[in-house]
């Protein structure tokens, strides 16, 4: 059976809790993510900060604030202020149907991979959908010679 480690991503843009979410926001527009774990200096894994949590701390567009004072209030804010200090994670020998089924279950985006507290991998949707087109393009030569 596959685990999260033969799927997960090892390469993560991590950020700091004293980052800001000028930051965060960059960093995520950048890369084009939606999920950034915190860690401290030691790579251990404090929380996870999304999309969605950055724009609940962003002013609304109809207090009639513009692009450049909400990036100068974006640059006042630490991630450890917004960030979600108690996100789920998993373990890299988790079976990946369970993960799958924890990322179903509560909607989540991504789970971060911990190994004796620190950040090791990130398994996300993105994943998923790559393990279910390769098993999927492996499926397709059985059943065409099956139909032959």
């Amino acid at each position: 059976m596959l685990k999260v480690k033969d799927v997960m991503s090892t390469e993560i843009i991590t950020l700091k809790p004293e980052d800001t979410l000028k930051t965060a926001r960059g960093i995520m527009h950048l890369a084009r993510i939606r999920h950034v774990p915190i860690v401290d200096h030691e790579k251990r894994f404090c929380g996870l900060i999304t999309h969605r949590d950055i724009l609940l701390a962003t002013v609304s567009k109809l207090a009639g604030i513009d692009r450049e004072t909400q990036q100068e209030i974006d640059a006042g804010i630490p991630i450890k202020e917004v960030m979600r200090k108690d996100a789920q994670w998993i373990s890299e020998e988790t079976d990946i149907t369970r993960a799958a089924e924890i990322l179903l279950k509560n909607k989540y985006g991504c789970l971060p991979v911990v190994r004796k507290e620190h950040l090791v991998g990130i398994i996300t949707e993105a994943d998923f959908i790559m393990l279910a087109i390769q098993l999927l393009n492996t499926r397709e030569p059985d059943q065409q010679t099956a139909s032959a």
